[in-house]
């Protein structure tokens, strides 16, 4: 989908700011366009969704005329995203953040089950503020929701509060949702879209709330900043929580704890891997997903990282979201939606163009359903470090725990889908051999920890079985592991194996898988998953290199020793981040390009993974540079 001059209308995937309040998340572009919003929850059909379909719904706040920011940043330690403009005739300053607001006492007993209730809690308003700093400048507003993914047009009406309010139902359909934009400009209605214009002068404001609920927006300027101070404070005091170790790196690690709290669901606990869906991992390509759905298998790495920076309550919220679901469903899936729904059945909205011409656009992802044998591993190393971080086990987990160990134990022998949701034939995967291992070499742990000797022997054996048979038969004549048993093919999950202990990291196997991805499953240095054309995936085209592997070898080359290459690999990594410090799923190695989902939990996890790798070996490495000791890594 070009303009008529060749270039692209989308902006680039990494220049577009993220805001949350833990229940809807939306995308700024630079333009000051919303051009992504779900409401009343993330997983929602778009109220604003033109980053799919230039015609299919955006909300812009800016100078008339003027579509380049002179800057853009968050609040520091916060999810308020500030953008200053510039134009020949003066400076604004808008800012923009989904509004968090003290506990709501209602009686909403249909809402999705809360967890234990804080003190604070989304108020469901998108807030937008603007102030002249300096001149003059005519100031613009632009609302044009389209409904339902597009489908359907917006019909306005004023409220009792006159010029200042109007309400935006669907026209000619119930999409159970209705829009309210307060504003202290006078609005004005033409067709589908709220719009306003106003000449702001030096010291002057004004403010528009977009809200979905029946909770109250702003109705004064004043109000409206109180209520973004609030919130500002709310996440800096959010983030004092945590523990943040004194590294130049810090603010890496900061603003990836902030995103994933960002990615987090509220009500459940549950962690989405993304914000989007269907932003292309090649472009113009079919290889387009909806990631607004929990995976089971993030459950480890979510732990190790939101226990690691002292996010314990956020990591036992997403902990028992995992164990509701997993004392729920006797066959557990890799995959859920937000409140633990079962079905995600996929479909494609053929209506849509597409990021960039990237079509199909889907919703829903028919990958729930897919038989992927490293669940129950993931899930087992996660119950594994939870009881490791209460030193005890409750006694409700154990019943599930037993289950998905024999469930690991039942099927290990069995192909599967593999950690990448391959589409073509099941294999014999290694890394689904490898966790099924975890599953029962975690399993034997807790037994023994339980005092169940004879349990745990049976499961101990079972896991001595697996490694025997995955050091058979998934390492190649050179000594490497292999993507599965019937190929020589490099994967970048192979990298796993260090960091899950399944052998020791100076084991000459590990070390030249290590290597051998590093230097054969790399572009510029940075890690594909695998070589499309050896791996049946069914489907076509290419794909960029993928983050969260990148992110991967860093903390194998620390864990083989090699800490200088891994350094340097890191802050190439970093400096790939997006202006406002985020990732998306892959980049490409040519142009460092953002592809995929945006932001993605799972490159945040494994960009806290890697840093902290690091630091702790700079800490050993000091340590025994000024003759003390410390202990390596859990």
């Amino acid at each position: 989908m070009d303009s008529l001059n060749g270039a692209s209308p989308f902006p680039p995937i990494a220049d577009y700011g993220f805001l949350s309040d833990c229940e809807v998340t939306a995308l700024v572009a630079p333009s000051g366009d919303v051009e992504w919003l779900c409401v009343p929850r993330l997983d929602s059909p778009s109220v604003f969704g033109a980053i799919l379909d230039r015609g299919a719904g955006r909300f812009r706040l800016g100078p008339a005329g003027v579509r380049v920011p002179a800057a853009r940043r968050y609040l520091p330690g916060t999810m308020v995203l500030e953008t200053s403009w510039h134009t020949p005739t003066g400076w604004i300053i808008v800012r923009d953040v989904l509004l968090i607001g003290p506990w709501h006492h209602t009686d909403e007993l249909s809402r999705t089950h809360r967890r234990a209730p804080t003190d604070y809690d989304a108020d469901h308003v998108l807030l937008r503020t603007v102030r002249c700093v300096s001149g003059e400048v005519q100031v613009t507003l632009d609302c044009e929701p389209m409904f339902d993914y597009g489908r359907h047009h917006a019909r306005w009406s004023y409220t009792d509060r006159g010029y200042h309010q109007g309400v935006a139902t669907a026209d000619g359909a119930d999409v159970g949702v209705e829009l309210r934009l307060t504003t202290d400009m006078r609005l004005g209605f033409e067709g589908g879209r709220a719009m306003a214009r106003t000449l702001l002068k030096q010291g002057e404001t004004r403010f528009c709330a977009l809200s979905w609920t029946e909770h109250e927006p702003p109705y004064t300027y004043e109000d409206a900043y109180r209520r973004l101070v609030w919130t500002a404070h709310h996440w800096q005091h959010w983030l004092a929580r945590g523990e943040f170790p004194d590294h130049p790196w810090r603010g890496f690690l900061e603003r990836s704890a902030l995103t994933l709290k960002g990615l987090t669901f509220a009500p459940t606990g549950a962690l989405v891997a993304a914000a989007t869906t269907s932003l292309p991992e090649t472009p113009g390509g079919v290889r387009n997903w909806d990631y607004r759905y929990t995976w089971i298998r993030d459950s480890t790495f979510a732990l190790w990282g939101l226990y690691t920076l002292g996010f314990d309550w956020e990591a036992d919220d997403f902990f028992w979201f995992v164990a509701d679901v997993a004392e729920r469903d006797e066959d557990l899936q890799i995959m859920y939606g937000v409140d633990g729904e079962r079905d995600l059945t996929e479909q494609t909205l053929d209506h849509l163009h597409g990021y960039d011409g990237a079509r199909p656009v889907r919703v829903g992802n028919g990958a729930y359903d897919h038989r992927q044998n490293d669940v129950w591993g993931a899930v087992l190393d996660s119950f594994y470090i939870h009881v490791k971080s209460r030193d005890g086990l409750d006694e409700r987990i154990w019943p599930i725990l037993r289950r998905l160990v024999e469930s690991a134990i039942a099927h290990w022998r069995e192909p599967d889908r593999g950690i990448w949701e391959v589409r073509g034939e099941p294999k014999h995967f290694t890394s689904s051999k490898v966790m099924c291992w975890v599953a029962a070499d975690r399993g034997a742990r807790l037994a023994r920890l339980r005092e169940e000797p004879e349990l745990a022997a049976r499961w101990q054996a079972v896991a001595d079985e697996i490694h025997a048979d995955v050091c058979a038969n998934g390492v190649s004549e050179r000594g490497v592991f292999t993507q599965h048993y019937e190929t020589d093919a490099l994967d970048a999950s192979l990298l796993l194996i260090p960091l899950f202990r399944f052998l020791p990291a100076d084991d000459p196997r590990v070390r030249a898988t290590v290597l051998a991805i590093a230097e054969e499953l790399t572009v510029e240095d940075l890690v594909l998953r695998y070589i499309v054309k050896e791996t049946d995936d069914g489907l076509s085209g290419e794909e960029g290199s993928f983050t969260i592997c990148s992110f991967w070898l860093v903390s194998a080359l620390v864990e083989i020793g090699e800490l200088p290459r891994a350094r340097r690999l890191c802050e190439k990594l970093l400096s790939f981040a997006s202006p406002l410090g985020l990732y998306a799923e892959e980049i490409n190695p040519v142009n460092g390009r953002h592809l995929g989902n945006f932001p993605q939990a799972f490159t945040h996890l494994a960009l806290i993974n890697a840093i902290i790798h690091i630091i702790k070996a700079e800490e050993r490495e000091a340590a025994v540079s000024y003759g003390g000791v410390t202990p390596p890594p859990v």
